[in-house]
């Protein structure tokens, strides 16, 4: 390592962190990305297929789009933004699900997160199953759609958080890939790439990060890592800081896995629509027939399900998803379809899962996180943000924050120095 010392090291490079190091290089703080893969990006991720195509394998809509500050960055560099409404907001292209069962489905949709607002502002917390019955026709439906947005089935999750989280209902997305427009903006930073973080001395006047290729000295950082990274290492800091660890841990990261797969005689289905693997059962996958009008489809796998799958790897999300579709569309479908490209991210030791949802009454687990540590530690990533977790979005706004926290904190010590 060339230099071992700076005045902010930012922990993690993914959207929370290269926000956090843009905003740093704007002010003039000298700061360093340290960063375990070896790319930017984190659990945004765009890779290419042969054809030339953008897959993210990681986050892929641009939720809140009208607020979303990545937009407002792919804007001003350029890139489009597809603005053609997602399939969850059109009728499904499923066979044996009529329009009608259909909008009695959204209905129950609705209904269920009316009563979770509700119940979310006037506590107390309890588990998001409670709010539906077991022997309701749509609720195994509903526990399905759960493992996509939260990663996990309602009976893991908060409703006091989930009534926090704010979207205005806009979803638009990037044919160049949402991890290329992240990984672009990181660019020209200065990074240290496959250089896992082992642990943070506090002990002196400065950090000692201890890496390893050698100790970089710091008079702050900005950790922005995912929770789980967090919450399964308590000697990360030293001494250790045991309401970060438990913080983190009531903040699990929910798994949301893609499998893209390659689609023959495309033309059976219109641009953009999609279907879901069943209807009366929660291990069910969704499948986005024809992103960008490709010839392809993107299935997504969640919570129980994608975790079991990733046991037996790509092979075994093949499987699922060619038996479901082939159930949907006839034995032949089978032969149609091939795999492009697949990331399982509960076994990617540098996220150990996809996104945070928090455990039942462990909502305030967010504001705990965040919370800066002596006025040179601040927090940052997806899982600290209150009403934006589990989007690139959230993981932008608290690197802001985390940064003007780190700058306001310099400039005060330079004023105490004057003053002196």
């Amino acid at each position: 390592m060339a230099k071992d010392r700076f005045e902010v090291v930012v922990i993690g490079g993914g959207a929370a962190g290269i926000a956090a190091a843009r905003r740093l290089n704007e002010a003039g703080v000298e700061a360093l990305i340290v960063e375990a893969r070896d790319r930017l990006g984190g659990r945004a991720w765009t890779v290419m297929d042969s054809a030339g195509h953008a897959l993210d394998l990681g986050c892929g809509w641009l939720h809140s789009a009208d607020l979303n500050p990545w937009r407002e960055i792919a804007d001003r560099q350029g890139v489009a933004v597809d603005r053609t409404p997602p399939p969850w907001m059109r009728p499904s292209a499923q066979t044996g699900f009529p329009e009608a069962e259909q909008a009695a489905f959204r209905d129950a949709l609705m209904r269920f997160r009316r009563r979770a607002d509700a119940a979310g502002l006037a506590g107390p917390d309890r588990p998001a199953s409670a709010l539906i019955e077991p022997t309701d026709r749509w609720t195994p439906l509903l526990n399905a759609v759960s493992t996509f947005y939260s990663g996990a089935e309602l009976d893991r999750v908060s409703i006091v958080d989930l009534a926090r989280y704010e979207d205005t209902g806009v979803n638009w997305r990037l044919s160049s890939g949402y991890g290329a427009l992240i990984a672009r903006y990181g660019a020209g930073l200065a990074a240290q790439l496959g250089c896992a973080v082992e642990q943070i001395d506090r002990r002196g006047q400065s950090l000692r990060i201890a890496t390893p290729h050698g100790t970089i000295a710091a008079r702050a950082a900005i950790i922005a890592l995912p929770s789980d990274i967090v919450a399964a290492k308590p000697d990360l800091f030293l001494p250790a800081l045991p309401e970060k660890t438990e913080a983190a841990s009531g903040l699990p990261l929910g798994l949301a896995d893609k499998l893209f797969l390659s689609l023959t005689e495309p033309e059976q289905f219109a641009k953009d629509s999609r279907c879901w693997g069943g209807t009366d059962r929660s291990a069910i996958a969704a499948y986005h027939l024809r992103p960008f009008g490709r010839p392809m489809i993107e299935a997504y796998f969640g919570g129980a399900l994608a975790a079991e799958l990733e046991k037996g790897g790509e092979a075994a999300f093949f499987d699922f998803a060619a038996g479901e579709l082939a159930g949907l569309f006839g034995a032949d479908f089978r032969r149609r379809v091939r795999p492009l490209a697949h990331h399982s991210w509960a076994a990617d030791p540098f996220a150990r899962g996809s996104y945070s949802y928090a455990l039942p009454g462990k909502a305030d687990c967010r504001a705990a996180l965040a919370a800066s540590v002596e006025n040179r530690l601040f927090f940052a990533g997806e899982a600290c943000s209150r009403p934006d977790f589990s989007t690139a979005h959230g993981a932008y706004r608290t690197g802001i924050a985390a940064a003007d926290q780190a700058i306001a904190a310099r400039r005060g010590a330079k004023a105490r120095k004057r003053a002196l």
